[in-house]
């Protein structure tokens, strides 16, 4: 009987509930506006890293030297796929 009460107690305040329609935090455009600046920073970093193992790759072959930097320029763009694609990631993670 009491668990019967609950349950139907459980349902009225659920059904009073309804579906919350969702809204924007009141900083929401200074915090999209800092992903947006560090989706920048990680772009420009990946071209940075691309660059340096690009250069990297044309001495090591120039002086005969021991070949890492196929590993770096492998590593910036797997890491490249990884963040651009980060939101993608987390809608499919969340949702």
């Amino acid at each position: 009987m009491i668990l019967a009460a609950a349950h139907d107690m459980y349902g009225t305040v659920v059904a009073q509930v309804g579906n919350p329609t969702p809204e924007a935090p009141p900083i929401s455009d200074k915090i999209l506006q800092m992903v947006r600046y560090l989706t920048w920073f990680v772009l420009l970093s990946g071209i940075a890293a691309i660059t340096y193992a690009g250069g990297r790759f044309a001495w090591e072959k120039w002086t005969g030297g021991g070949l890492q930097s196929p590993k770096m320029v492998a590593g910036a763009m797997i890491g490249g796929a990884v963040a651009t694609s980060a939101g993608t990631i987390m809608n499919a993670v969340i949702g």
